[in-house]
């Protein structure tokens, strides 16, 4: 009798949990975007019996479930702080590393050579047509190594980008590795999210600088400026621990030498910062107002010279420290592009050509990286 009693009163408190979670849940709605986490929501699922018969509707309702359940952001700390009880290293596909570092995992296993076959293959017919130089920019867990946990598994992206080197031709190929390799000691990488920071892209300026035969440096690292430092990025949101911030820096824009920046051939600004982003969770987004198709830059150097530059997030702050090279900028992000690339770029290319340049991180290449010609 005592343990029908105890298996009736656990069944009722279980009971009782999921109806508060589900009339709270239903109270306040489904969100459609996640501030802290910077990304799209899953909403919930169209049912259809076709959906049901081939498993799809029970995965996208439990993906639709685990994204919309209810305080989400203070369940991920109260997972997070029972895995570091458990000493685990690994975090939601996020390792702790030295240094209060977050460094996103990517495992041998995720990517396969039918995958990178493929991306080369798009990457070298891009700079056949194009004469294009390439910048895949190395991830953390290949550059802050001795940051990483002990015997954390991770990607190797030296292999990939000797592959590319091979593949489209040294002398198309620019190489950020071996630099930022240098610099490893310094922060180049953000600590709490997954992009480099104004430092590692002013290294990757120089390598660029080199490769393109530009003479000098024109800028002094010393000189950057700070514009926040309260930035937790997208690798915090994922374990949600209490950390010391980020801080963003920029190199100072010329007041001699004004810029028109038009974000999707409609709103149009003067300058390549957004400084509403500071007052946001995505803080990051103050380079080049976050991620637009296409961003067009008209520098007041009139030197008749062309970019166009193919690019993830990585080139947001980078591509502020090429405007003294250039009279004009074209800047697409393929992820919002709905065309055919080259026919596209054919309609912005000078009679006298333009350069082209191809910059992402190494990850984003293999996982994002695709047009139509």
């Amino acid at each position: 009798m005592e343990e029908r009693k105890s298996a009736f009163f656990t069944i009722m408190l279980l009971a009782s949990i999921i109806l508060v979670f589900t009339v709270t849940d239903l109270i306040q709605g489904d969100r459609t975007f996640s501030e802290t986490e910077k990304r799209m929501l899953k909403t919930r699922p169209v049912f259809t019996w076709d959906a049901v018969f081939d498993g799809k509707y029970t995965r996208d309702y439990e993906a639709y479930l685990t994204d919309q359940f209810v305080s989400r952001d203070k369940w991920i700390r109260v997972k997070t702080c029972l895995d570091m009880l458990m000493q685990k290293a690994e975090l939601n596909g996020v390792y702790l590393g030295k240094d209060h570092y977050l460094i996103e995992q990517h495992l041998p296993g995720d990517y396969t050579a039918i995958q990178e076959n493929k991306k080369l293959l798009l990457l070298e017919k891009l700079v056949k047509r194009w004469d294009a130089a390439v910048m895949l920019v190395p991830t953390a867990d290949n550059i802050l190594r001795d940051r990483m946990p002990a015997w954390a598994p991770y990607y190797n992206e030296a292999d990939l980008l000797d592959r590319v080197e091979r593949q489209i031709g040294s002398e198309h190929y620019i190489d950020v590795y071996s630099i930022l390799r240098q610099h490893a000691e310094e922060e180049i990488y953000y600590r709490t999210d997954h992009h480099w920071t104004t430092l590692g892209a002013y290294y990757g300026y120089l390598a660029w600088t080199r490769a393109m035969g530009r003479e000098g440096d024109i800028y002094d690292k010393d000189a950057m400026e700070l514009v926040t430092d309260q930035f937790l990025g997208t690798l915090h949101a994922r374990v949600n621990l209490n950390m010391k911030p980020d801080s963003i820096y920029c190199f100072p824009e010329d007041p001699m030498h004004p810029v028109k920046v038009t974000y999707d051939l409609k709103d149009t600004k003067d300058s390549c910062y957004e400084e509403s982003y500071l007052e946001t969770r995505n803080k990051y987004g103050f380079f080049l107002d976050d991620n637009h198709a296409l961003i067009e830059i008209e520098t007041d150097y009139r030197n008749g010279k062309t970019l166009f530059v193919i690019k993830d997030s990585y080139a947001n702050c980078f591509v502020p420290l090429l405007i003294p090279y250039y009279e004009k900028i074209y800047v697409m992000d393929l992820r919002y592009f709905n065309g055919r690339l080259f026919g596209f770029m054919e309609r912005y290319e000078p009679e006298e050509g333009m350069d082209v340049l191809v910059l992402y991180n190494c990850i984003h290449f293999l996982e994002d990286f695709s047009y139509l010609e």
